[in-house]
């Protein structure tokens, strides 16, 4: 459909993209109800994660998966940047730096480091790098993300 109203919350296509753009995301305050549903959903049930006060663990405090904190984070990323324009993710490096705990907030710096057009198929490969980042500002998360996005619909 060729309507020529934008659409709100319309991601940016790879022609929009440009090595050194960086955005920062909203912040999230990770809940208990947060950490027991996606251990339900994933079956995640160690017990790091689903005994509060679990004498076994080297962190103190309610932690929470590595998988919760990034899943927010690209969950900011694709309903923003990426909604209606991603179209599939290609490759995922990925390093936790520090915990997460019940009642941290989170938030991340997204830098595009790269825009590859592809020969075919009004596609690129975008490259970005995430910083993840507690309450505190201190780093929590840091990844490179591969995607593949569409481009701009041609008339």
């Amino acid at each position: 459909m060729n309507d020529p109203i934008a659409r709100l919350g319309q991601g940016m296509y790879w022609q929009d993209l440009q090595p050194g753009q960086r955005w920062r995301t909203f912040r999230r305050t990770i809940t208990e109800a947060d950490l027991v549903q996606f251990i339900n959903a994933t079956g995640m049930l160690e017990a790091i994660f689903i005994e509060d006060g679990y004498e076994g663990g080297a962190i103190r405090g309610r932690p929470v998966p590595g998988a919760l904190t990034y899943t927010f984070i690209e969950g900011f990323i694709l309903q923003t940047l990426i909604q209606g324009t991603g179209l599939a993710m290609l490759e995922l490096h990925q390093k936790i730096l520090a915990p997460v705990l019940v009642g941290d907030s989170i938030d991340a710096l997204v830098e595009v480091t790269g825009v590859r057009p592809t020969s075919q198929g009004n596609r690129a490969v975008v490259t970005s790098r995430i910083e993840v980042f507690n309450q505190r500002q201190e780093p929590v998360m840091e990844y490179t993300a591969t995607r593949l996005l569409a481009g701009r619909p041609t008339a």
